[in-house]
């Protein structure tokens, strides 16, 4: 162990004549390890909520949307055309619009989309939500969500009444199942029946309203829509699932980045806690100074002395941090004990998902500020003259 080392190491133990600057030295940790701790926990949390809403959003939604001006009126010749594009898994017609669903006294706008029940598996996770019934195959026979059939008081085999937006007309459907996305806004809102129903309610006169798409990889999404563009051509228009909620998701990432740098500025209080520990064990430890200088020590040896006390601190703070943070991110994982209401804020219980990248940034940014913390009491430390140290000793 080098001098420095060991010297910065016996001043960091408590002394009786210390006990005030061991305490303060303590506290200094412990605010390094909240700073971190709160870091990790809060940055897991955003980006669970990321990740989480992403999964759902593409779950129950194409990766890709293949359109036309006036719809598709051949739309499994254009699956066939672009089911060759490297990346493209599957595809799938669908017809979207909104219907007016009412039963008794209640009433409701929803989205209801016609789906064809063999290919929409293979693009979606519609089958996988299913908690009652099966897909709409039969004729007039609707799925709805969770939370919509709660609102109606629906069950398997249940008779609804859905208005259509372009006939006013009335059309009777029999609830054929029942899906759970774990997303409030589509367990509330969205419907689907089979596409011929879908043609027939919303006349579309056989065409319809897009394909959908689903790719091996959902962030090669913009080099499979310029793909498809080129094989097709441009009397089409493509749109990603990034176009289509990149709002939603821009703001989540501006949230997560406020989030970011407000919990930051713990761990910047906690090195300004370190710079008054610092320079208060320079006052206190200002005879040692001239004693070691007096002895030969050099300005360097002394400003490293108090270097490493505070980078001792900053990497204690961080180690202590980071573990209580993976801890209590796993806790939160494993026993979703904090639960959340679904109609505000889209998913139930508190997403984590651990972002080692953001971890080691936030252990490195840490460990990096303890060290900034200690330039200044590092630079007064090695500035004293031993002759005025020890004048009065």
């Amino acid at each position: 162990m080098r001098f420095e080392l060991g010297v910065a190491l016996r001043y960091l133990r408590s002394g009786h004549k210390s006990k005030f600057i061991s305490a303060v030295t303590i506290f200094s940790v412990l605010g390094v390890a909240v700073g971190v701790m709160a870091l990790i926990i809060v940055l897991a949390v955003m980006s669970g909520f990321d990740n989480d809403l992403r999964e759902k959003i593409v779950g129950v939604n194409p990766q890709v949307y293949v359109q036309a001006a006036e719809g598709i009126t051949f739309p499994y010749e254009v699956i066939k055309e672009i089911k060759d594009i490297e990346h493209v898994v599957a595809a799938s017609p669908f017809i979207e619009g909104q219907a007016l669903l009412f039963k008794n006294k209640y009433a409701q706008g929803v989205m209801m989309r016609g789906i064809n029940s063999q290919l929409e598996p293979e693009v979606t996770r519609l089958r996988e939500y299913l908690i009652a019934g099966y897909l709409p195959e039969a004729e007039n026979s609707i799925l709805v969500g969770k939370e919509l059939a709660r609102t109606f008081n629906l069950g398997v085999g249940s008779i609804i009444t859905v208005v259509s937006p372009v006939k006013e007309k009335k059309y009777k459907f029999t609830v054929c199942g029942i899906f759970n996305t774990g997303m409030y806004d589509y367990d509330a809102s969205w419907t689907y029946i089979s596409l011929s129903d879908a043609g027939t309610f919303f006349d579309t006169d056989g065409a319809v309203s897009a394909v959908g798409v689903k790719i091996d990889d959902l962030f090669k999404a913009e080099e499979v829509k310029k793909d498809i563009l080129k094989k097709l051509g441009y009397s089409y228009w493509v749109r990603t699932w990034m176009e289509v909620n990149r709002s939603f998701f821009s703001s989540l990432k501006l949230e997560k980045t406020v989030m970011f740098i407000i919990v930051a500025l713990i761990v910047m209080v906690a090195s300004f806690n370190i710079i008054s520990t610092l320079i208060m064990m320079v006052m206190e430890k200002t005879k040692d100074i001239g004693i070691l200088k007096s002895l030969g020590a050099s300005r360097i040896s002394i400003a490293l002395i108090f270097t490493f006390c505070g980078v001792i601190i900053g990497t204690l703070g961080t180690v202590v941090g980071a573990g209580s943070g993976f801890l209590a991110c796993h806790l939160l994982e494993k026993y979703e004990f904090i639960k959340l209401p679904a109609d505000i804020y889209y998913v139930s219980t508190l997403p984590v998902q651990i972002q080692w990248n953001d971890s080691i940034l936030i252990a490195v940014s840490a460990v990096a500020l303890s060290f900034l913390a200690t330039l200044y009491p590092a630079y007064q430390a090695a500035g004293l003259n031993p002759v005025e140290a020890l004048r009065y000793e």
